[in-house]
């Protein structure tokens, strides 16, 4: 089959690398010029356990292709993969749809016989609808049919969970997009996996309602943590305890820092959002948002005991600054928070920036110190980080 994926992110680039795998001829689109140039040279933006190579091998065999011509890809494929980043806006909680709809109005212009619209991106209820309006005179002309299909890939464990994933969720009323996105999804399916078809709100719906019960487990185990170091108590065992049974499973239930990432803060906050417009108190939801920022300072409060708030003269070093291992990815990551907070104190006099994708961290505490320079690399059982340290003095 041929697919067109719009947007080379995260969910974009290892969507369109594995459907290759399975066979399928794949062009995806960016608007990037110098990252459809590195795809297009062997050389992946982002940090995912064995994606580089199945992407070399898709590549080498014709299936796999990176472009910046978005009419040419769309006019060749049969389905349409939008795949762009749906970020929180700023100074609200609603998620940002601005890079969809300008996908959708730019397939209005292009779309000349029956394509299938599909959203990838993670989408508040409703989004269907608006893409369906934008391309309303193409959707009565039956040369479209707008589909809800959200993704469930855990960073680090990405192409797993594509191609052995727990469900596949299809929303849609058209029989004839249903009965094509099976047939895609056929050498999936044949692994046991779920085929469900829902409507498209409800596929949007679910979604989100995934995310948020995932970071409800993880903020009540992480309460749980606080409860049981007041009483002695191992919530490794804990969390074995509970989850060895069924009902509860054991998955999620790891205590640490905050949860970070793409997906459950934005989602959370998103989902509140998409409540209080329909007028639904989701009080849950809000309490685990307020739970997992609190959540976040924990281990400043813990450092700062430890020192008696003495930090002159101390190295404070981050073993591992990503929001989790197997990943380069810093978004919502806990210990940003952690060194904006230390950076503000009267205890550093100069913090460096972290660069967006981690890779340098810079710290130079007062009078004399180190300056510490820490390469982040993806978190593995042995290495976390490469750490170079240079003791400073001040000048006179």
């Amino acid at each position: 089959m041929k697919l067109c994926m719009i947007g080379t992110g995260y969910v974009g680039l290892v969507s369109g690398v594995c459907f290759s795998d399975l066979g399928n001829n794949v062009v995806c689109v960016d608007k990037d010029k110098e990252k459809i140039n590195l795809l297009n040279n062997g050389i992946i933006p982002i940090y995912e356990p064995g994606l580089e190579e199945i992407l070399k091998r898709n590549f080498k065999a014709n299936r796999l292709t990176f472009t910046t011509d978005l009419k040419k890809a769309v006019s060749n494929s049969d389905v349409i993969f939008i795949c762009v980043g749906t970020p929180t806006k700023k100074k609200s909680n609603s998620a940002d749809l601005k890079y969809v709809y300008s996908v959708a109005n730019e397939l209005k212009k292009i779309i000349s016989k029956y394509k299938i619209i599909i959203t990838k991106s993670t989408v508040p209820v409703t989004t269907g609808d608006r893409i369906e309006k934008i391309l309303n005179n193409l959707k009565k002309k039956k040369l479209v049919d707008i589909v809800s299909n959200p993704e469930f890939l855990r960073e680090g464990e990405a192409i797993r969970d594509f191609i052995y994933p727990d469900r596949v969720i299809i929303g849609t009323d058209s029989k004839k997009a249903n009965r094509i996105l099976r047939s895609l999804y056929l050498p999936i399916i044949k692994k046991t996996s779920r085929y469900f078809n829902t409507s498209r709100r409800g596929a949007e719906m679910i979604k989100y309602a995934s995310n948020a019960f995932l970071a409800t487990k993880i903020s009540y185990i992480n309460e749980l943590a606080n409860l049981c170091e007041k009483t002695g108590v191992d919530v490794k065992d804990i969390s074995f305890g509970m989850g060895s049974d069924q009902r509860i499973g054991e998955r999620f239930l790891r205590a640490g820092p905050a949860y970070g990432g793409s997906c459950f803060p934005k989602d959370t906050k998103a989902l509140i959002d998409i409540a209080n417009k329909f007028k639904t108190n989701l009080s849950i939801v809000k309490s685990v948002v307020k739970s997992n920022n609190q959540r976040k300072f924990l281990l400043i409060n813990k450092v700062e005991k430890i020192l008696n708030r003495k930090f002159r003269n101390k190295t404070i070093t981050f073993l591992g600054v990503t929001f989790k291992p197997n990943t380069d990815d810093m978004r919502e990551a806990s210990s940003i928070p952690m060194i904006n907070f230390l950076s503000n104190t009267s205890y550093i006099s100069e913090f460096g920036r972290i660069n967006s994708n981690g890779s340098i961290m810079t710290v130079t505490t007062d009078v004399e110190g180190s300056l510490c320079r820490i390469k982040v690399q993806p978190a593995t059982t042995n290495v976390k980080l490469k750490i170079q340290s240079t003791r400073i003095r001040k000048s006179n």
